[in-house]
């Protein structure tokens, strides 16, 4: 009977895989859907769950992003726009049997070297519906195609293949348009248009899903549909519309690891929008279902910013993190504590007590690099709003050598640089005032002085020596170190005299001896110098701190000078001769017009700027230097405070009147150009036909009437270069260059300007002086300035030709430095004495 009845069974398995030929196109038989799933759909599925373990184990959060990820088997929402990977599902979404992926034959994905989890998913997910689809007139009768493709849309989005995994998704939508699970095909399709960018599109499918009332969404696919949805508003920039949905997902999600990281991105969503009291309550859900220290950790630090001073209590808001650090489960994160409680004391304008709670996370073990760093930078910021830039760049060097988050490191790299730069200047204004200073005392002053500064020497060298005698006493008695420098001294050669690396007893390890490691720090500078930990210290350019910046200014060496005890050590380096004075006094005045535009350029300080370059001026330094001090006062303070403008105006005014800085600061132009007109247009026309006709005075007779008329016409840089020509042939070459200077200064982004700025080279590089009597005539054999010799005319014939092709051409119309006049007749018709004046000069 046995042999009997499994004939009859094996009769009965052939027959329902390879059903008779007209049953064949109307349905799938049982065992063909069952050999679908339990052979390559199987396998496929395998595939993805262990990619998706895979991700989830080497996720790590940044919780210094803007956003940070719903699913962690997801990458950041800022580098979902990179299409680098792909994405997942919730964890609540079903998964497949757990165990790693299994070739086809032998159990192995293994042995298919080169190809990616994703790929082998794909390609078993491919492989399963080729063998076992089931198409009969367009419709799918074999049910476990649909997870098949779905698996094969979901493999290609999380590679990258949006247009791909669209393409398998619309095979599902044509073919099996009634199956129940369609809603996830939809989801999924959304996640790909989001992926693209195609947010409004992603839109209409979530609308549709949801208003369309033939469609019912189960809630295990509302949890993924909620998730996505969030994440699409959110980079569309409806960030309100993404915090109200995101509310929605922390309903319907059960799985506390999902819950708490909704909720901790709705609450930087709505800090985002300051609303902080909404925020706040968002991420103490976040710590409340957090199921990690680290979560938790940073949810309190996210908690502590939304403080607000004007309707939150300082003392509750610190009491409340204090019993959170009181916690033995948070010993090792009391720095990030600490941290959270500086900045509420900051909210709160306690500046004394934010600067004692950071200095305190300084001094606990650090958990986090980026905290570390933060809290450095925290305490830099508080000297940079007191204008004490050097300190801080002293705090933000510190920050910058634990910092791992790369946006802010960077931010605070360009700011250091600047920093840098400015605190070089400052220390050559220190030394160079120094020495000045010392050059001008007299040999006992001198003398004295030294004989001061050597007992400060001698003290501070003396207090270093007895401290170092101190600790070498000490040594083998402060760390229970009975095996070095003690009478209780070990000398056995048996198996205890091997060192103790922290077992119970005496330790000789270096590192546990705080006296050893302080020498080795000393020892390691003196080498190496203040090195930042990272890869390849030791070979890698190195970076200079404020400290050994200010210490190459001033000249400081590390290894002292047999000498140093001696006055006339320091009396003989002071120099003496009047040039190398004379360039101590440059170098100084160089270096601090160099530090008040660095203000003003960097920091945006004006007053800061304002104050040096003023100071600057009352130290009377050369001509060039004091001119452009006052030039940048003017710019600096022109609109932000006219009463510091003024006052630089005048004195341009009076001490250097035939410049065109001075015409510049009489009447300062507008950045803004309209569009210009075709009358105006006409009018260059006209005036640039009667310059080629030698109609120079008409020329610029035309040219003041429409610069007067039309002072914010596009073709006004136009105008100006067109009329310094006109000076060039009737007033002379000086007073040519003085109004391509002031076309530089006005004008210096626009075409004219450049080709001003060009001209300029070429004019100054064979300048001559020209000497006049009283009545304007010439008193010497050199070329008259309206003959010019022939490389000139040249040269100028050049110029008028590149000026001609352009004539009434589109001008460029973007944004030029302000000024200009708008009368240029004063300086053409000066007198002859103003005249000779401003030639010397």
């Amino acid at each position: 009977m046995r042999k009997y009845l499994l004939i009859i069974l094996a009769v009965i398995s052939v027959l329902a895989c390879n059903p008779r030929k007209k049953k064949k196109k109307t349905k799938s038989g049982p065992v063909n859907r069952f050999m679908t799933y339990h052979n390559t759909l199987f396998n496929s599925n395998e595939a993805m769950v262990a990619e998706m373990e895979s991700r989830d184990k080497s996720h790590v959060d940044n919780f210094f992003d803007p956003y940070i990820s719903v699913y962690t088997t997801e990458d950041d929402l800022t580098n979902l726009q990179n299409n680098t990977s792909g994405n997942s599902p919730d964890s609540d979404a079903p998964m497949p049997m757990r165990g790693g992926p299994r070739n086809e034959n032998d159990g192995s994905a293994g042995s298919k070297k080169g190809v990616s989890v994703l790929q082998i998913s794909e390609a078993k997910a491919i492989k399963a519906i080729t063998k076992y689809s089931v198409l009969v007139n367009g419709v799918e009768k074999n049910k476990k195609i649909f997870d098949a493709y779905m698996l094969l849309a979901r493999a290609r989005m999380y590679q990258g293949k949006y247009l791909e995994s669209l393409d398998a998704l619309s095979y599902v939508f044509n073919t099996m348009d009634k199956d129940k699970r369609l809603p996830l095909a939809h989801i999924y399709k959304a996640a790909n248009y989001t992926k693209l960018k195609e947010y409004y599109r992603a839109d209409e499918v979530f609308k549709n899903l949801e208003e369309d009332p033939k469609i019912k969404i189960s809630k295990e696919h509302l949890r993924i549909l909620k998730v996505y949805q969030a994440d699409n508003f959110l980079k569309w920039g409806k960030k309100e519309l993404a915090a109200e949905v995101l509310e929605e997902a922390f309903t319907y999600n059960k799985n506390r690891k999902t819950k708490s990281r909704i909720a901790y991105l709705r609450g930087q969503i709505l800090a985002g929008l300051n609303k902080k009291e909404d925020a706040r309550e968002s991420f103490a859900a976040a710590y409340k279902y957090a199921n990690s220290y680290e979560f938790e950790v940073k949810s309190q630090i996210e908690i502590a910013k939304t403080f607000d001073n004007k309707t939150d209590s300082y003392e509750k808001a610190i009491e409340y993190i204090s019993k959170i650090a009181k916690k033995g489960t948070y010993a090792s994160r009391k720095n990030e504590l600490y941290y959270a409680s500086g900045l509420i004391a900051t909210s709160a304008a306690k500046d004394s007590l934010a600067d004692s709670y950071f200095r305190k996370a300084l001094k606990e073990k650090q958990s986090d690099p980026q905290i570390r760093g933060l809290t450095y930078s925290e305490i830099a910021k508080k000297y940079f709003a007191k204008d004490d830039y050097l300190t801080a760049g002293v705090f933000y060097d510190s920050a910058l050598a634990v910092m791992s988050y790369k946006p802010e490191k960077d931010r605070l790299t360009e700011l250091t640089a600047n920093i840098k730069k400015l605190s070089k200047n400052y220390y050559i204004v220190k030394k160079n005032d120094s020495i000045l200073n010392l050059a001008k005392m007299s040999p006992d002053e001198k003398r004295d002085y030294f004989a001061k500064y050597i007992e400060k020497i001698k003290a501070k060298e003396a207090a270093e020596e007895l401290e170092k005698k101190r600790a070498e006493r000490s040594k083998g008695f402060d760390n229970a170190d009975y095996n070095a420098n003690s009478i209780f001294a070990n000398n056995s050669t048996d198996a205890n005299s091997f060192q103790n690396f922290g077992m119970t007893g005496g330790s000789t390890f270096y590192f546990a001896n705080t006296n050893n490691i302080s020498r080795g720090e000393n020892a390691f500078r003196q080498v190496w110098g203040s090195r930042t930990l990272m890869d390849n210290w030791r070979y890698s350019a190195r970076s200079s701190t404020v400290e050994e910046l200010k210490n190459e200014a001033l000249g400081l060496a590390n290894a002292p000078d047999p000498r140093r005890l001696e006055p006339d050590f320091y009396i003989e380096q002071i120099p003496t001769s009047k040039i190398e004075l004379d360039k101590l006094k440059k170098d100084r005045d160089t270096a601090s017009l160099g530090m008040g535009r660095m203000y003003e350029t960097f920091f945006s300080n004006t007053k800061l700027a304002t104050k040096t370059l003023f100071d600057l001026v009352d130290n009377k330094p050369e001509e060039e230097t004091d001119l452009m001090a006052l030039y940048n006062i003017f710019v600096f303070n022109y609109e932000k405070n006219p009463v510091e403008a003024e006052k630089a105006k005048q004195l341009i005014l009076e001490k250097y009147p035939y410049t065109s800085y001075a015409e510049y600061v009489k009447n300062p132009k507008s950045k803004d150009f309209n569009k210009s007109t075709a009358d105006v247009e006409k009018l260059y026309a006209d005036a640039y036909k009667l310059y080629e006709t030698d109609k120079f005075a008409e020329s610029s007779a035309i040219i003041d009437k429409a610069l007067a008329d039309h002072p914010k016409d596009a073709l006004v840089p136009k105008f100006y270069l067109l009329n310094a020509y006109n000076a060039g042939k009737t007033a002379g070459k000086e007073i040519m260059i003085l109004q391509l200077e002031q076309i530089v200064l006005n004008y210096a982004k626009t075409p004219e300007g450049v080709k001003a700025k060009e001209l300029l080279k070429y004019l100054k590089s064979d300048a001559k002086l020209e000497l006049t009597d009283d009545a304007g005539n010439a008193i010497s054999n050199m070329s008259q300035p309206n003959e010019p010799n022939n490389d000139e005319e040249l040269k100028l014939k050049e110029q008028v030709r590149i000026q001609k092709e352009n004539a009434i051409s589109p001008p460029a119309s973007g944004p030029g430095i302000p000024g200009g006049s708008t009368d240029s007749t004063p300086l053409q018709k000066a007198s002859p004495q103003q005249r000779r004046v401003m030639k010397q000069k």
